[in-house]
């Protein structure tokens, strides 16, 4: 007969907290300082662009669809899938926002683009998932189906109409834009004095508050909103676990086959998402060959950050 062993209550250790607070801290002085540096070279050299608010808003337009897109990537690798496809389904993005937009509205070509992204991503799914399909293989295919379909649809559906033709869109109606006049005219004032990182400072803040796109907002927000679902919830924690020890997460109960099916369907919606932007903020309309190897790029971003949303 063996005797009972007392249980023991986990010990919790602040170590990871405090790593954590750490971390951010550290991030924060980085930030600052590298801004403060670029304020210094500029007061140097007079380059007074160099910090202005429509440096630092083309600099976020130009920044967007990669992060976009390595964002996808990182709701699929964190499931174990690699997405290299992530490139095609920005490419039907860019596509479905154009015709979408064009036809019924910038909401619906936000929509659009989405939903063709997120059948891409759908199509690597069920190819890598549930056939077996070796995932560069897939996302492979993906990328050429993808380039291949959005120039047949372009030349099919956006010849003839006025201001398209068959490599792109007519020009698309703007997405709704958010400005804050009653701080935008004091903030531009500051900048206009040119002190050192005060009006630098400033500049960065007009970005935020003279014609900034809601969906620049929206997708700034997913980060914020993909750090709290994946490492903060059960649903991000049973989606990990299915790319860090799947057999574990089934020997617990855990349909591993769906939770990687929903992982890719997101990344191809996030990357799709990437796409919209691309050519309803970035630029005016759909062109073929429009993405420019972004999703790659993304990709690359996203290892190189370590599979987090903050790097």
């Amino acid at each position: 007969m063996s005797a009972p062993v007392a249980s023991t209550a986990p010990v919790t250790t602040p170590s990871s907290q405090w790593q954590r607070r750490l971390r951010v801290r550290n991030l924060t002085l980085i930030a600052i300082v590298g801004f403060a540096l670029l304020s210094f070279v500029r007061v140097i050299t007079g380059a007074q662009e160099l910090t202005s608010a429509g440096t630092i808003q083309a600099a976020l337009t130009s920044s967007i669809p990669i992060a976009m897109a390595g964002l996808g990537g990182l709701w699929s690798e964190r499931a174990g899938i690699v997405n290299i496809g992530l490139e095609g389904m920005m490419i039907l993005g860019t596509f479905g926002a154009g015709y979408f937009g064009y036809h019924y509205g910038s909401i619906a070509g936000i929509l659009g683009a989405i939903v063709l992204g997120m059948i891409g991503g759908l199509l690597h799914g069920i190819a890598t998932v549930y056939f077996g399909v070796d995932h560069i293989v897939s996302g492979v295919a993906i990328n050429i189906i993808a380039l291949g379909a959005a120039g047949f649809l372009a030349e099919t559906y956006f010849t003839g109409l006025e201001g398209g033709g068959p490599t792109q869109s007519p020009p698309l109606p703007a997405p709704m834009t958010i400005n804050v006049d009653f701080l935008d005219n004091p903030l531009a004032s500051i900048e206009a004095k040119q002190w050192f990182f005060v009006s630098d400072f400033a500049g960065l803040l007009r970005v935020f508050v003279n014609d900034l796109p809601v969906l620049t907002i929206l997708c700034l927000a997913l980060f914020v909103l993909t750090f709290w679902v994946l490492w903060r919830t059960k649903f991000g924690l049973r989606l990990r676990s299915c790319g860090e020890e799947p057999a574990a997460a089934e020997s617990l109960g855990v349909n591993v086959y769906n939770y990687k099916m929903i992982a890719v369907v997101i990344s191809g919606g996030l990357s799709g998402l990437g796409g919209a932007f691309l050519a309803m903020v970035a630029s005016s309309g759909f062109q073929v060959g429009q993405t420019g190897g972004r999703g790659y790029i993304g990709l690359a971003a996203m290892i190189f950050g370590n599979w987090r949303p903050g790097g």
